[in-house]
């Protein structure tokens, strides 16, 4: 029965899988992934005052510690108060009779999704393994640490840096006086979770270019060739990401873009090195 087969790969005698088997053992992997990201989708949604007042609408009041943080800055460098934020921006509303319940579904998978993300990293890490040659793991030892510190910081980082920015120029922009900004909660969450799961997402740049790098796409000489370009490159991503059209705001984001591209450069040539050790 499928039960008992639950926590294991499933080889056949010859120690080899069939296309079938894999495929099987992909489908029972992908299932324990889900399973965990669900049990704690359902945990997090009965703690919806922490998700909603402590997490998620933080970003939108004064006290935010990253707000904190700027007006402290700002005493300091002799700037008054032009980085403190004193008041809310706008008003949040709900203009659909399911829009709390659906909202406050959707923010329970993504916090599910955010705190399960090692366990499916760790999954799909024990479904890739067996493939690869003892060098090879030997290499990619600490993968499912890497990739998971990488995704959260990247999510910290999205969302303690860029979406407060975020919020408050997009919430603080007008066309004109007579049109006040009363914005709805489903685009409220949806800004928010988007820019904390992009700027996650974006941080794993180092581990593309690590599986890149082993099969044959990238060398750190391409990378160091074309560094100029990436600059360029990440100057548009942090535009992108952030629409605020203040200078300071662009480089605070480029900066640390930047920063895991040279990362990734050091990442391509610990490869290439472990390449030709095993050639030798």
């Amino acid at each position: 029965m499928a039960i008992f087969n639950f926590l294991k790969t499933g080889n056949s005698a010859s120690g080899e899988m069939s296309f079938l088997g894999h495929l099987e053992a992909l489908r029972w992997h992908l299932f324990r992934a889900v399973v965990v990201v669900m049990s704690l989708a359902i945990i997090l949604f009965f703690f919806k005052e922490f998700l909603f007042d402590g997490v998620l609408l933080a970003p939108k009041n004064p006290n935010f510690i990253t707000y904190k943080i700027l007006c402290q800055l700002s005493e300091k460098l002799n700037l008054g108060e032009d980085l403190c934020i004193t008041t809310s921006p706008f008003i949040l509303i709900s203009t659909d009779i399911s829009a709390q319940f659906t909202t406050h579904m959707w923010v329970a998978f993504i916090a599910g999704l955010i705190c399960g993300f090692p366990y499916v990293v760790w999954e799909l890490w024990r479904f890739i393994k067996p493939a690869l040659h003892e060098k090879e793991r030997k290499y990619a030892t600490g993968i499912v640490f890497y990739t998971s510190f990488l995704f959260l910081f990247g999510v910290a980082f999205g969302y303690y840096i860029i979406t407060p920015m975020t919020v408050n120029f997009l919430g603080n922009y007008q066309v004109s006086v007579e049109v006040k900004n009363t914005i709805t909660l489903d685009s409220f969450i949806s800004t928010v979770t988007t820019m904390t799961l992009i700027t996650g997402m974006v941080f794993e740049l180092p581990i593309v270019v690590y599986f890149m790098t082993q099969i044959g796409v990238l060398t750190p000489g391409f990378m160091r060739t074309y560094r100029r370009h990436a600059v360029v490159v990440i100057l548009v991503v942090a535009a992108v990401i952030t629409p605020t059209s203040d200078a300071t705001t662009l480089i605070m984001v480029a900066l640390p873009l930047y920063f895991l591209y040279e990362i990734s450069i050091f990442v391509s040539a610990y490869v290439i090195r472990g390449k030709l050790k095993s050639e030798n």
